[in-house]
C-alpha cells in the first residue's frame, strides 16, 4: 500500500475532504480516479461504499460490495455486509443467496453457517435454519449454547414445537448450566405452560447468579404474592432499578414490574409512577419514535389502496377461510383465542408473525407495492400461509391467527382470502389505552410509550376498521370484552354462530385448558372469567383526563 506521503495518499486525503464536506458528486470522481493505483482497489471502493449509503444509491450499494467481494471472495466481512443490506431493502431471498455463496467456497465457515440460520429464520425457511445452526454444531462454532438458544426460539415460537424446544435449551445448559439466556427461556417456557413453580425456581436460579437480573426479577415478581407496600420483592426491583449503569430496558422492566404489583394491591397512585417511570425508560430502546403524521399517512394509504371498487375488480385468489383475531394490543384477543381454542375444533395458532412480516420483506413497500403485485405472485402467497400454518398444526382443523395488528393487515388478508373470518377484539377505549401503557410490547409499538400517541394511534385505528367493517362487515364479529365478561354465554353463542360451530361447554371452562399460551397474558387466561379489568382506567381517571378528551373531541366516546 502506498505511504502517507506519496501522490496516491495525498489524492486519498483530498477525495475524502471531499466527501466529508458533502461534495459528493467531486468526491466520486475523484475516488474513482484512483481505482487504477495499484493495491488501491479495496480502500477505494470502500470508500465509494461510504458514500453510496450516506448519499441513499442502492444500486451503487450493492456494486461496491460486489467488487469488495470480488477483492476478498473467501472472507466473510463483505458478504455479511451485502446480505444485511439486502435485508434491509426487503430482500431477503438474496440476503439468503449471499452466505449460499460464500458456503459454496467456505463450507466449513461454522459462523457462515450461523448468520445463515439467522437470515433463513428471519425469512420464514425454519426447517432449513435448523438445519444451518446444526451444521455450525457439527463444525465446532463457538459458544454452542448459543445455538441451541437459536434452535429453541425456532421450535418455540415458529414451530409451536414445546417439546423440541425444550430439548434443545436443555442441550444448551448441558453444555453451560448457568447459561442465562437458556435458563430464562426455559422459564418463559413453563410460564406459557402454566407450570408456576418450575417457573419461580428458575428464575430464581437465575438470581443466585444475577441478583439484579432485570428480567428474571420481574418475572419472578409477577409471579409471586404481594400484599403490602413494603413487600420484599418490592424493595428488591426499587433497589434494581436505582443501580447505576443499569440499561435503559433493564430499567423500564423493573418499573413495569413494580406498577404491576402495586396496582394488584390497589395502590394506584404509586403504581402508576412506576409505569411512567417505565415508558420514560422505555424509550431509550433505540427504537424510532412514535410519528403521527407517518401513522396518518399509513392509514391513509390503507384506505385508498383497499378501496370497495379495488375489491370488485379482483380476480379470487384462494378460496380458503381461516380465522383472524385481531384489533388493538390489550383489547382481549388472547382470551378469545383462549375461549375458541378450548373448543374440540379450534386450534390456538397465537400471534402469528406471517403478514407483519411479509410486508417487511416481499410486499415492501406495502401498501403500494400490492398495486403492481401479479396473481400468480399473490397466489404463491396465499399457499405459503396455508402451508406455514398446516406445518405449524398439521391436525388442525379450523387454526386461529391471533396476531392483533393484522388489522392493519385486512384488506390485503381479504385480497389473499376473500372467505376469511375476522374476530375483531374491542373493550373500553381507555382501558384499552391504559392497558397497552402498562405493558412494554416492544419497539415496533413507539405508540405505547406515551399516552397520548397511544391515544393518537387508537384514533387511526379506529379509523381504519370503520373502513374494513364498511367493506367486509358480514365476515366481521366485534368481540366486545366488556360484553363478553357480563353476558359470557350469550356473546360465545354469537361467536361460534359466527364461525359457524356448534356449542362447546369447554369454551366456558377455557380457564382449564393445558395448551401453550405465547403472550403477555398467559397468566390472566388461566383463571376463570372475571370483571376487574373492565372500567380499570376509574382508577386512574385523573391521569387520564387529557386522554378522555382528546379521543371525545374525535368523536369517541368514554
Amino acid at each position: 500500500m502506498p505511504t502517507a506521503n506519496n501522490p496516491f495518499q495525498v489524492a486519498l486525503n483530498q477525495a475524502r475532504a471531499l466527501h466529508q464536506r458533502r461534495q459528493y458528486a467531486a468526491a466520486e470522481a475523484a475516488y474513482k480516479k484512483l481505482l487504477q493505483a495499484p493495491g488501491a482497489a479495496e480502500t477505494v471502493w470502500s470508500h465509494l461504499l461510504q458514500l453510496y449509503v450516506q448519499t441513499g444509491r442502492p444500486a451503487q450499494v450493492i456494486e461496491s460490495l460486489e467488487r469488495l467481494i470480488s477483492l476478498r471472495p473467501d472472507e466473510q466481512f463483505y458478504y455479511e455486509k451485502l446480505a444485511n443490506f439486502y435485508q434491509g431493502q426487503g430482500e431477503g431471498e438474496k440476503a439468503v443467496e449471499c452466505y449460499r455463496r460464500l458456503l459454496k467456497r467456505q463450507p466449513k465457515m461454522a459462523d457462515a453457517h450461523f448468520n445463515l440460520a439467522f437470515l433463513l429464520r428471519l425469512n420464514r425457511h425454519f426447517d432449513q435454519a435448523i438445519e444451518e445452526y446444526r451444521s455450525a454444531l457439527s463444525l465446532g462454532i463457538r459458544q454452542p449454547e448459543e445455538v441451541h438458544l437459536n434452535t429453541a426460539a425456532i421450535y418455540a415460537d415458529n414451530l409451536r414445537d414445546d417439546s423440541a424446544a425444550e430439548q434443545a435449551l436443555q442441550q444448551a445448559l448441558s453444555l453451560n448450566p448457568s447459561y442465562i439466556p437458556a435458563l430464562l427461556n426455559l422459564a418463559n417456557l413453563r410460564e406459557e405452560q402454566g407450570k408456576k413453580e418450575e417457573a419461580m425456581a428458575l428464575y430464581e436460579d437465575i438470581l443466585a447468579t444475577s441478583p439484579d437480573h432485570p428480567d428474571a426479577l420481574a418475572r419472578l415478581a409477577n409471579l409471586s404474592t404481594i400484599t403490602t407496600k413494603d413487600d420484599l420483592i418490592l424493595k428488591r426491583l426499587d433497589s434494581a432499578a436505582s443501580k447505576p449503569g443499569i440499561e435503559a430496558m433493564g430499567k423500564a422492566i423493573l418499573h413495569y414490574a413494580s406498577g404491576k404489583a402495586l396496582d394488584g394491591i390497589k395502590a394506584f397512585p404509586e403504581a402508576f409512577a412506576h409505569y411512567r417511570a417505565a415508558n420514560e425508560a422505555s424509550r431509550g430502546d433505540g427504537s424510532r419514535p412514535y410519528d403521527r403524521r407517518l401513522q396518518e399517512q399509513l392509514t391513509t394509504a390503507l384506505i385508498q389502496t383497499f378501496s370497495k371498487d379495488w375489491f370488485q375488480r379482483l380476480e379470487p385468489i384462494s378460496d380458503a377461510a381461516p380465522v383472524f383475531i385481531c384489533g388493538m394490543f390489550r383489547s382481549g384477543s388472547t382470551l378469545t383465542e383462549q375461549v375458541l381454542a378450548s373448543h374440540p375444533e379450534v386450534t390456538a395458532g397465537g400471534e402469528i408473525d406471517f403478514f407483519p412480516s411479509l410486508v417487511r420483506g416481499k410486499l415492501a413497500p406495502f401498501p403500494s407495492s400490492v398495486i403492481k403485485a401479479e396473481h400468480g405472485k399473490l397466489r404463491e402467497i396465499a399457499q405459503e400461509y396455508l402451508e406455514t400454518t398446516h406445518a405449524m398444526f398439521p391436525e388442525a382443523k379450523n387454526i386461529t391467527d391471533k396476531r392483533p395488528d393484522n388489522f392493519l393487515y385486512l384488506g390485503l388478508i381479504k385480497m389473499l382470502f376473500p372467505k376469511a373470518k375476522i374476530i375483531h377484539t374491542t373493550r373500553h377505549p381507555l382501558d384499552t389505552c391504559l392497558s397497552v401503557y402498562f405493558q412494554y410490547l416492544s419497539g415496533q409499538q413507539a405508540y405505547a410509550k406515551d399516552l397520548m400517541d397511544t391515544g393518537h394511534y387508537f384514533t387511526e385505528y379506529r379509523r381504519l376498521m370503520s373502513h374494513w367493517q364498511a367493506l367486509f362487515g358480514d365476515d366481521t364479529f366485534e368481540m366486545n370484552y366488556d360484553q363478553f365478561v357480563l353476558s359470557p354465554k350469550e356473546t360465545l353463542e354469537g361467536l361460534l354462530a359466527f364461525l359457524g360451530l356448534p356449542w362447546a361447554d369447554e369454551c366456558l371452562e377455557f380457564h382449564k385448558a393445558k395448551n401453550s399460551v405465547k403472550t403477555a397474558s398467559y397468566w390472566q387466561v388461566r383463571e376463570p372469567l372475571y370483571a376487574r379489568s373492565s372500567n380499570r382506567w376509574k382508577n386512574y381517571e385523573s391521569a387520564l383526563l387529557p386522554l378522555k378528551a382528546f379521543l371525545e373531541e374525535r368523536g369517541i366516546a368514554c
